[in-house]
């Protein structure tokens, strides 16, 4: 086996996965003004530099910061704590499943991050076709994303640990 504790896999993929996440933020917040936006490839794809003080697609973006902070740090903790609860019942043989749940295992700690620090997320990947637009995200949401596909491939085409 590769790794010799489970927990040091966690650490290769979650970590990376935190630090690319602050990294590319870093960079976005260092260079770009809010609301800045600079075409990769037009009619598709650009760096778009917004905070969201909501959860996925702006759910709570509307309440109150002191709200949306309790409720999202605890919501962050509790899915942390089943992540990480999960990860650790994963058989080694569900080498991928470990492998998705260290993902967003990572993303969610850099999402969580930011709101600890800043009260919203900063996100930057803006995906459209025309006028039509998927939400920004940055990487700790694309990590938290394909952790969720590889659990969900897992659900339906697998058994579920334990």
């Amino acid at each position: 086996m590769m790794f010799e504790n489970k927990y040091i896999k966690l650490s290769l993929i979650a970590g990376p996965v935190f630090l690319l996440d602050q990294v590319t933020k870093y960079i976005i917040l260092k260079t770009m003004l809010i609301h800045d936006s600079i075409q990769v490839m037009p009619g598709f794809f650009s760096l778009t530099h917004i905070h969201n003080p909501g959860g996925a697609f702006g759910f709570l973006a509307g309440q109150s910061p002191d709200v949306r902070r309790m409720i999202f740090l605890f919501v962050s903790f509790v899915a942390l704590c089943l992540i990480f609860y999960l990860y650790s019942t994963t058989p080694r043989s569900n080498s991928l499943l470990a492998t998705g749940f260290a993902m967003i295992f990572g993303g969610a700690v850099g999402n969580l991050f930011d709101r600890v620090r800043f009260g919203k997320v900063v996100d930057f990947l803006d995906f459209y076709l025309g006028n039509l637009h998927w939400p920004a995200f940055n990487v700790a949401d694309s990590a938290i994303s394909i952790g969720m596909g590889i659990f969900v491939f897992h659900l339906i085409f697998k058994k579920m640990p334990g």
